[in-house]
C-alpha cells in the first residue's frame, strides 16, 4: 500500500483532545525515562528487515508458523539479549511495556515465552546459591532453553493431584523420575514441544518410602547438541488451539529418567545425600513463582485491552454507518451512545488494572522483601490478592475485548483486525497459572477465615479491613459519588462473604462434613470472591487517580478523574442487584447515577482518539488493519486481502479440478 495521508476523521478527533497525549504516554509508561526506553527497544527490533513476513503467517501451516516464529524469536532475542541481562535482577520483572514489541514480531505467541516468563523466575526464586552461580548464567545467555513443566493432562490447578513421579535413590544419589500414567503426562508447558532443551518439572517427592507432595527439579530434556530427546523422555507438540499457536505448547512423559540429587531446587526443602527430607520453613515459599505469574497477568490483561481499545476505537472515529437524519451525512458510529458505551469501559478498564497492577506488584516486593528476613505474615493476604485479581482481570479482560471485536463489526471478525488473536491471547489467561473458578475459591478460604476473625473481635489485614462493621450490621449511608460508590461495593462484598460463611454453617449443622458444606456453598464463595476483588479494583483506581492527580496537568487530572469515575458508575450500574441487596442505596438513585454515566460518556467522547493515542502501541505492534494510526482502514483491508494465496491467480486450481467436473455432470 502506498503512503498516504492520516485519514480527515482522525485528525479532527485529535484536534479535539483537551490534554496532553505525551504527558499520558510517560504516566502509563512510568516516566519519561521508561518511554524513552520502550521506544529505543522497539526501534532496535522493527528496524530489522528479516523480522518482517512477507506472507502474513496466517496463511502458513502449523508447522511453517511455528518454525518462522522460531527464527524471528532467534533473531529478536539476539538483538535484545545484551540490554534483557542488563535488566536481570528481580526488578526486572516489574510490570513495564518496554519489551511489548515482541508482539509485533510473532503475532500470537513467542515459543521462548516461558523461558524468561517462567524458568528463569523459578531459578531466581527456589534456587540455592550454588544451583543460582550453575544454572542462572546459562539461562540468562540462554545457552540453555527452558520451561516450566507443571500442569498434567489429568490436573492442572489442583497441585496435590499431580501424578509425576521424583523417588531418591540414596545408593547412587540420584532422583529417579516416572510418569506413571497417561493422565500423568506434562501436558500445556510453551516452548516444551520442540524448542526447550531443559524444563522445570514439578514432581510428587518420594525419599525413604514416603511422600513429602510437590517439589521442582530442574531436568535435561533434550541433548544440547543434537537436541534428540534424552533416553526415557518422551516429548512433543500437542497440537492446535483457540490461540497461542505459535507457543510451542508441549507434552512431557518420563519412564525411568535418572536425574542428580542436586537436580533438586534446594532453597526452601532438601534432600540429603542419605534421603533425609528437610522441610521448608514455610510451604508456601515454592509457590513464588505461581503469585508472580499472577501479578503480572492482571498487567498483560491491561495491555491487550489497550491494543482491543486502541483498534476498536480508531474504527468507531473513521467508520460512518447509518443516517439518523435523512438530511445530514452518516455519523462516525464513535457518535453513537451505544458506541461509546462498549468501547469507553475497555479504556477505563486499561488503566484501573495497570494501576491496580502496579499496586499489586509492590505488595508483592514487599512481602518478598519481608521473606527473604523470615517474615511470612502477609504471605496468605498476597496469596489471597494475587487469586482474584488474575481471575477477576483475566475474565474482564477477555470480555472486554470480545466487546471492543463486535463493535467493529464485520470487520472485526477478520483475522487482519487482529482482534481474534487478541482474544485468544486473554481468554487464555482465564485458565492458565490458575483457573478462573480456582482462584476465586482460594480467595474464598482467606475470606473466611478473615470474617471469623471478624466475628471474634480480631484485627484484619488491611485488604479485609473493611468487614468489620458489616459484621456489626452497620451500614452506610449511600451517597451518589466515589467515596459512596466504594464502601457500597464494599458492602456488596462483606454481605456476600457473611451469606457464604452461614451456607457452609448451615450445611454443616444439617450433617455435612466441612468439604461438602463448601462443594454446597461454593458458588456463593466465589461470588463473594468476585465481590471482594471488584471492591479492591475500584478502591485502588480511585485511590490512585486521587494520588496521581496533584503531580498532573489540570487538563489531564480531569480526563483521568472521568475515566475512574466512569469505571465506578458503570459497575454500580451492572451490579446494581447487589447494592440494592446489601447496600443503603435506593432505587431513587439509579437513574441520577444512569444519567451521571451518560454525561460522563460525553465528557470522554472529545479525548476518546487521544487517549487510545495515548497507550502509544505502534502500528507494527497493532498488527490491525482497522487500528493504524492513520486510520487508513479500507486500503489496509484490501491490501491485506490481496496478500491471500487464493488471489496469486484468477483462477484456482480447484475449479479445473472439482468445480468444472461437478458442473458439467449437473447439465447432464
Amino acid at each position: 500500500m502506498s503512503e498516504g495521508k492520516v485519514n480527515e476523521d482522525l485528525v479532527r478527533e485529535r484536534k479535539k483532545c483537551t490534554f496532553d497525549v505525551k504527558e499520558l504516554v510517560h504516566l502509563i509508561d512510568g516516566g519519561e525515562q521508561a518511554t524513552k526506553d520502550r521506544k529505543e527497544v522497539e526501534e532496535m527490533v522493527l528496524s530489522v528487515k528479516e523480522l518482517r513476513d512477507e506472507v502474513p503467517e496466517e496463511y502458513m501451516s502449523h508447522k511453517e508458523r511455528y518454525e518462522n516464529a522460531v527464527r524471528k524469536s532467534c533473531i529478536m532475542i539476539e538483538l535484545l539479549k545484551d540490554h534483557a541481562l542488563r535488566h536481570s535482577s528481580f526488578d526486572a520483572y516489574k510490570p513495564s511495556n518496554m519489551y511489548r514489541v515482541q508482539s509485533a514480531i510473532v503475532k500470537d505467541v513467542s515459543p521462548f515465552l516461558l523461558h524468561m516468563g517462567m524458568f528463569v523466575p523459578t531459578i531466581l526464586g527456589q534456587a540455592s546459591d550454588d544451583q543460582l552461580a550453575e544454572w542462572l548464567p546459562k539461562a540468562l545467555s540462554m545457552q540453555i532453553l527452558g520451561t516450566y513443566a507443571q500442569t498434567e493432562l489429568g490436573h492442572g490447578t489442583f497441585l496435590r493431584g499431580l501424578e509425576t513421579t521424583a523417588t531418591y535413590d540414596p545408593s547412587t544419589e540420584q532422583f529417579i523420575l516416572e510418569t506413571p500414567t497417561i493422565t500423568g503426562y506434562k501436558w500445556w508447558p510453551g516452548g516444551l514441544g520442540h524448542t526447550t532443551n531443559h524444563c522445570i518439572v514439578v514432581a510428587q517427592l518420594y525419599t525413604k518410602g514416603k511422600c513429602y507432595g510437590v517439589h521442582p527439579f530442574f531436568v535435561q530434556i533434550r541433548d544440547t547438541e543434537t537436541h534428540e530427546p534424552l533416553p526415557g523422555v518422551k516429548v512433543g507438540e500437542i497440537g492446535p488451539k483457540l490461540g497461542f499457536q505459535t507457543a510451542n505448547n508441549g507434552f512431557l512423559g518420563f519412564e525411568k529418567v535418572r536425574i542428580p540429587r542436586e537436580s533438586m531446587l534446594m532453597k526452601n526443602a532438601q534432600v540429603l545425600k542419605d534421603g533425609t527430607y528437610v522441610k521448608s520453613k514455610n510451604d508456601k515459599l515454592a509457590y513464588g513463582t505461581m503469585v508472580l505469574i499472577r501479578v503480572m497477568i492482571v498487567n498483560d490483561a491491561s495491555y491487550e485491552i489497550s491494543r482491543a481499545a486502541t483498534i476498536a476505537v480508531r474504527y468507531s472515529a473513521v467508520r460512518h454507518q447509518s443516517r439518523p437524519k435523512p438530511d445530514q451525512p452518516e455519523p462516525q458510529i464513535l457518535d453513537y451512545v451505544t458506541q461509546q458505551h462498549k468501547l469507553f469501559i475497555s479504556i477505563a478498564t486499561s488503566h484501573a488494572f495497570r494501576m491496580t497492577g502496579t499496586w499489586l506488584w509492590d505488595s508483592y516486593s514487599k512481602v518478598v522483601h519481608d521473606m527473604g528476613k523470615g517474615q511470612l505474615d502477609h504471605l496468605p493476604e498476597l496469596h489471597a490478592l494475587a487469586c482474584c485479581l488474575k481471575a477477576v482481570c483475566s475474565r474482564d479482560a477477555g470480555i472486554c475485548v470480545e466487546q471492543c471485536r463486535m463493535a467493529c463489526g464485520g470487520h472485526g471478525y477478520m483475522q487482519s483486525s487482529n482482534l481474534p488473536i487478541i482474544y485468544g491471547l486473554v481468554t487464555a489467561t482465564v485458565t492458565y497459572e490458575g483457573e478462573y473458578t480456582v482462584m476465586l475459591l482460594q480467595t474464598a478460604r482467606y475470606l473466611m477465615k478473615a470474617w471469623k476473625q471478624a466475628v471474634d473481635g480480631n484485627v484484619l489485614t488491611p485488604t479485609v479491613s473493611y468487614m468489620l462493621p458489616f459484621v456489626r450490621n452497620k451500614k452506610p449511608t449511600w451517597t451518589n459519588n466515589a467515596d459512596g460508590i466504594i464502601a457500597g461495593f464494599q458492602a456488596v462484598a462483606a454481605g456476600k462473604v457473611k451469606a457464604a460463611y452461614e451456607a457452609i454453617q448451615k450445611y454443616e449443622k444439617a450433617g455435612n462434613d466441612y468439604e461438602d458444606a463448601w462443594n454446597l456453598a461454593s458458588v456463593q464463595l466465589v461470588n463473594a470472591s468476585e465481590a471482594h476483588c471488584r471492591a479492591i479494583i475500584c478502591q485502588t483506581f480511585w485511590k490512585e487517580v486521587q494520588r496521581l492527580s496533584p503531580t498532573l496537568s489540570s487538563g489531564l487530572a480531569v480526563v483521568m478523574q472521568q475515566l475512574a469515575e466512569l469505571y465506578l458508575v458503570y459497575w454500580t450500574l451492572e451490579k446494581s442487584g447487589d447494592l440494592l441487596v446489601y447496600s443503603s442505596i435506593s432505587k431513587s438513585d439509579l437513574p441520577l447515577l444512569q444519567q451521571r454515566y451518560e454525561q460522563l460518556l460525553s465528557l470522554i467522547r472529545p479525548n476518546a482518539v487521544g487517549l487510545v493515542d495515548a497507550f502509544d502501541v505502534r502500528d507494527e505492534i497493532l498488527n490491525s488493519t482497522l487500528g493504524a494510526y492513520d486510520g487508513r482502514v479500507y486500503e489496509r483491508l484490501m491490501a491485506e486481502a490481496l496478500k491471500s494465496p487464493l488471489n496469486a491467480k484468477p483462477v484456482d486450481d480447484s475449479f479445473h479440478k472439482y468445480l468444472k467436473p461437478f458442473m458439467a455432470k449437473a447439465k447432464l
